[in-house]
């Protein structure tokens, strides 16, 4: 099963400058922009970002932060956090990336593509509704989320984040609504430092936040066979209308902010699973937005692998192998402690 694949990129998301050894620096995405070029051409189409309006932002943020992210215009560099620098054109930047991911996910709601890759920058998924946090300036998935709730009346949306680092911002936003259930695999204790397996949502959200806490030194066949082992049965038991992806590739063993024993293969293992798992039940689109990888080596072939992927899509193709034991056993906590909620546990 092939997907149809839709890009969204724009040349105005090498303007945010946060300094020549910050890791979030343009390089990043110019060298996906090349590979696109290079090894794909004309065979993926171009989604065209439109900047975010006020009423979008303030879906998830607060109007002091959205204006205090427009002053930032007048200086040519300053902080919106201790890791957040900003130059006098990130706020374009930012605008761009939430409106990047809310055109893609129009393009995918009227059935234009099944997937759209939203490569975009400054990335979002730390970033909270009154500040910005680890280079994250606005809450690119968070709004797009809100905005599938909101105008387009969503009732389920599955948000999966395979960034190395725990989206704390992503799972504030929904901690107690069901609407949006949240899996996070991540290495505990790196930033920010969340992400407990008890963190689990509050209230109608109690069950709909999953988090695993993953060993640094994780290798391919185990993360996608955990991968594998929760996605099933949440894709088969909460059914999800849309799925939405924090795409971080600081997992790969390059990366020197994240750093695991995952090779590039593993992404697109990843996205052959979460694309075949969707043919096989409701067909829910996936948007799919960049988050971190910060090796301009590693990221622009873990992007090239994800997209290899997607053009052959059958999750029966994605290697099955067990669990080992040490993952295995992290496999039964996770299980154990939502086993209380049935949101995804259990038979049905």
């Amino acid at each position: 099963m092939k997907a149809k694949v839709g890009i969204v990129r724009d040349e105005r998301y090498l303007l945010h400058q946060p300094g020549l050894m910050h890791p979030d620096h343009p390089d990043r995405l110019r060298a996906i922009y090349d590979m696109l070029d290079r090894d794909f051409g004309d065979t993926v189409e171009t989604i065209h970002p439109e900047l975010a309006t006020l009423e979008d932002l303030e879906l998830v943020h607060s109007p002091n932060y959205i204006r205090r992210v427009m002053k930032t215009a007048e200086r040519r560099f300053t902080h919106l956090a201790p890791d957040t620098p900003v130059s006098s054109k990130s706020y374009l930047s930012a605008y761009l990336a939430v409106g990047g991911c809310i055109r893609g996910l129009q393009a995918i709601l009227s059935g234009l593509y099944d997937v759209c890759f939203a490569l975009v920058r400054p990335p979002g998924h730390h970033a909270m509704p009154d500040r910005a946090s680890g280079f994250c300036v606005f809450n690119n998935l968070g709004v797009a989320a809100r905005y599938a709730l909101v105008r387009h009346g969503l009732k389920r949306i599955l948000i999966v984040d395979w960034d190395i680092h725990h989206g704390n911002g992503i799972q504030h936003l929904f901690y107690q609504e069901k609407e949006v259930l949240y899996f996070s695999s991540h290495v505990l204790g790196w930033f920010p430092r969340t992400g407990y397996l008890d963190e689990t949502g509050e209230g109608e959200g109690a069950g709909y936040t999953i988090n695993v806490e993953v060993p640094r030194d994780i290798e391919d066949a185990d993360f996608t066979a955990l991968y594998r082992s929760i996605l099933e049965p949440v894709m088969r038991r909460y059914r999800p209308e849309l799925v939405m992806v924090a795409a971080g590739f600081d997992g790969h063993h390059l990366d020197a902010m994240g750093g695991t024993g995952l090779t590039q293969g593993c992404f697109r293992h990843l996205a052959q699973l979460l694309v075949g798992l969707s043919k096989t039940g409701d067909n829910p689109p996936i948007l799919m937005a960049l988050e971190g990888g910060y090796d301009v080596t590693a990221l622009p072939e873990c992007v090239k692998e994800v997209l290899t992927g997607l053009s052959n899509s059958a999750a029966a193709d994605v290697p099955e192998a067990p669990l080992s034991p040490k993952i295995l056993q992290l496999f039964e906590a996770v299980r154990h402690i939502h086993g209380r909620f049935g949101v995804w546990t259990g038979t049905a």
